[in-house]
């Protein structure tokens, strides 16, 4: 543990290599240890993208292996910090006595593994699973069972060289959010992982050399809980020596908070975070840390290994994801589901009322028997196209494994919930030639509405946004009475199901009417196939069956932007500029969001004379 730092940090960036040095001592016995983090793999096994049924060689545990190959020695210790088994069609494999995703880390000779968030999407059978799947030692130490067994240890102690490193590992307490149902019919409970972390300091302190913390979890608190970032956790245990951070899907090679140096890595196997460790023996025989050290590395730089990705049970598993990817369930009639972006960069599908947000708000209320549905365009790119659909299509309309649920609410905490979701678009103000998204909200907590018609005043007040709010017929939206209203299960237990961003103690929260509407077809990606191929799609003369959305237009539309008077003829030049790369759309400043504030008349101007020059 840190006896010797004598250099107190709150929050610095590293730019390749982080370093704390510490004077040592004359002729000291000195020891480095290595610890390699990795997480959110998100059913990255290899390099190939399911959803897109495309290669992508930006990351996976193949190249990761490939790296570990590269970088381990004897006194290595790998981590994966959790999210291993949702996502990239890693769905398919939940219930196989092992799951691919495993099958790599088992290979690759992990040493510990921690649960993330969505390894609980499917129910504790699930977990349980995945958890006896495992050859290392799996952590999850503020989850427990009614009986108050944890699911998994708290911490393990290991030992490199002579180095005891005790290693705790938490989830985000947020999984009671996200996963309410599956969690509550086991009876599950959940703790606050900074608390559960002070108690295994407390019972490590005297035992080890260095203290780690894996923590599926992000930096800052979600949805304002305290103890949900690692942040918090940093403030409150000082005597923790790194925190392997996860989550957030960022690269962060080295901060510190408190102290705590902490690290993330990217989602997909796109990152490894590479932790350095020096010791100093003393003459008492104790370990000192002297330093710390921490890298990232690109996983498109490494080659596939062949140890996993010519291991028989992943290639098998690589088969069934593409065959299950390209299987044809229907054909396309319509041109395109979603219009082509006006301006380059801001996405058109998110000013507008588009034939994509209708199939997906159409699915949620035909299966939910509700009048009113709200759904989020999870990609920007999202789209289809005339011609055979493909399942692996609708991962491209619908990108994550929601489930549906039903809900029933008043009109105003509808409105509520609408004014929420249009805090995603910036004020416009005089002078601006573009509209802009706030960078503070992330596009999938950006929710359009179908069941209802609505105007959305951008130029009004967020929470002053929503008019003339109407059911299709016409008749106001009344402020009292209940309605039925279909949504994800996501957006239901983040938000519509528990005080906090949306609904105060004075709105009352909507009431949950069913959860998992339709299990037994899938979540909302598996109802939007089930609905063209079975009740949407028309039989055509091949055996195929022909989809139809109604295109969208000024007349049908649910809702349309207003409260903008920007000069159409510079709007348009605007528009021009961004097309031939002359003019550029403004980012936030960490460079991860685009078009985070609108173009102006003054940077047109600039612009024109820049380019007349």
């Amino acid at each position: 543990m840190k006896k010797l730092l004598s250099c107190v940090l709150s929050v610095v960036f590293a730019a390749s290599c982080f370093t704390i040095p510490v004077a040592a001592e004359q002729n000291p016995e000195t020891v480095q240890i290595q610890i390699i983090s990795t997480s959110d793999g998100h059913g990255k096994f290899l390099p190939y993208d399911y959803a897109l049924n495309a290669p992508d060689t930006s990351g996976s545990l193949s190249q990761t292996s490939s790296a570990f190959n590269e970088l381990i020695n004897e006194n290595t210790i790998l981590v994966d910090v959790g999210d291993t088994i949702q996502g990239n069609s890693a769905e398919l494999f939940i219930h196989d006595e092992m799951h691919p995703m495993v099958r790599a880390q088992n290979l690759m000779n992990y040493d510990v593994w921690v649960l993330g968030n969505h390894e609980f999407n499917y129910g504790m059978d699930v977990v349980k699973n995945v958890i006896d799947q495992h050859d290392c030692n799996v952590l999850c130490g503020n989850v427990y069972y009614k009986d108050g067994t944890c699911i998994a240890d708290h911490y393990v102690i290991l030992e490199r060289a002579g180095v005891k490193i005790g290693i705790i590992g938490m989830v985000t307490p947020n999984i009671v959010k996200w996963d309410k149902a599956n969690l509550e019919a086991d009876g599950i409970i959940v703790t606050d992982p900074a608390e559960e972390i002070r108690e295994s300091i407390n019972e490590l302190k005297d035992k080890v050399d260095v203290i780690v913390a894996a923590c599926h979890m992000d930096c800052e608190n979600e949805y304002g809980l305290e103890d949900s970032g690692v942040y918090d956790v940093a403030d409150k245990n000082p005597e923790l020596d790194l925190i392997l951070a996860a989550h957030g899907h960022k690269k962060i090679e080295g901060i510190y908070r408190n102290d705590v140096l902490i690290t993330e890595n990217n989602d997909l196997g796109k990152t490894l975070s590479l932790i350095t460790l020096t010791l100093e023996k003393g003459e008492d025989g104790k370990f000192q840390l002297a330093s710390r050290e921490s890298v990232s590395y690109d996983m498109a730089e490494y080659e596939e290994d062949p140890k996993i990705s010519e291991d028989e049970l992943i290639v098998e598993a690589d088969a069934r994801a593409k065959e299950d990817a390209t299987t044809v369930i229907g054909r396309l009639t319509n041109e395109y589901l979603s219009p082509e972006d006006e301006i380059p960069g801001i996405t058109q599908a998110k000013l507008q009322d588009t034939a994509l947000i209708r199939l997906i708000n159409d699915v949620q209320m035909y299966y939910t028997g509700a009048k009113i549905s709200g759904a989020a365009l999870f990609v920007d790119s999202a789209n289809l196209y005339q011609g055979d659909i493909q399942k692996c299509d609708m991962a491209l309309v619908y990108k994550y494994a929601n489930t549906l649920y039903k809900l029933s609410m008043t009109g105003n905490q509808l409105k509520k919930w609408m004014e929420w979701s249009y805090n995603y678009i910036n004020t416009y103000q005089e002078g601006d030639l573009s509209i802009s998204f706030n960078e503070e909200i992330r596009g999938y907590n950006y929710d359009m509405f179908s069941g209802v018609k609505y105007e959305v005043d951008i130029s009004q007040p967020v929470g002053s946004r929503i008019q003339n709010l109407t059911l299709p017929d016409g008749t106001p939206i009344d402020m009292e009475a209940k309605y039925e209203v279909a949504v994800n299960n996501y957006r239901a237990n983040s938000q519509l199901l528990s005080y906090g961003e949306i609904y105060t103690e004075e709105d009352g929260l909507p009431e949950l009417l069913e959860i998992d509407v339709r299990g037994d077809i899938g979540g909302v990606r598996e109802l939007i196939g089930d609905y063209i191929m079975n009740v949407k799609g028309v039989p055509g003369e091949d055996g195929l069956v022909d989809f139809t959305v109604e295109d969208v237009t000024e007349e049908n539309a649910n809702w349309k932007l207003t409260g903008f008077s920007w000069d159409e003829e510079k709007h348009a030049q605007v528009a021009e500029l961004v097309k031939e790369g002359k003019l550029e759309l403004k980012n936030s400043q960490d460079g991860r969001y685009t078009n985070t504030a609108a173009i102006t008349e003054a940077d047109l101007e600039a612009a024109l004379l820049e380019n007349a020059a």
